[in-house]
């Protein structure tokens, strides 16, 4: 399968092949199969992002003892590890600079 060029920004949860305003955080090179997959993490990404909303409401829940946010957090984690896997030379060089998206000790940074 063909790979192409595709930009990608973690806060607006864009992938886009045009480049344009903030969306070139990361650039990667992707099959159409490797961007389903990426958008489907920042789906959940997104649904997590609502139960942390949920919990921020309910006073009794402390955020150290909150599964939502240790989803949200897991779920980034791994579109982070997926962008560094997928990521153009120089996208993956500022990422290592930045301890962002590589395993290390089989955790993700």
């Amino acid at each position: 399968m063909e790979k192409k060029t595709y930009y990608v920004n973690i806060g607006s949860q864009e992938i886009s092949q045009i480049p344009y305003g903030a969306n070139t955080e990361y650039t990667i090179e992707a099959t159409d199969e490797e961007v389903f997959l990426l958008r489907e993490k920042f789906n959940e990404i997104h649904e997590d992002d609502f139960g942390t909303y949920i919990r921020a409401h309910i006073p009794y829940v402390q955020y150290h003892d909150d599964r939502d946010n240790d989803k949200y957090d897991n779920d980034l984690q791994e579109a982070l590890q997926m962008i560094y896997k997928l990521a153009n030379q120089e996208t993956k060089q500022a990422m290592e600079e930045s301890n962002i998206g590589q395993e290390k000790n089989n955790e993700t940074i």
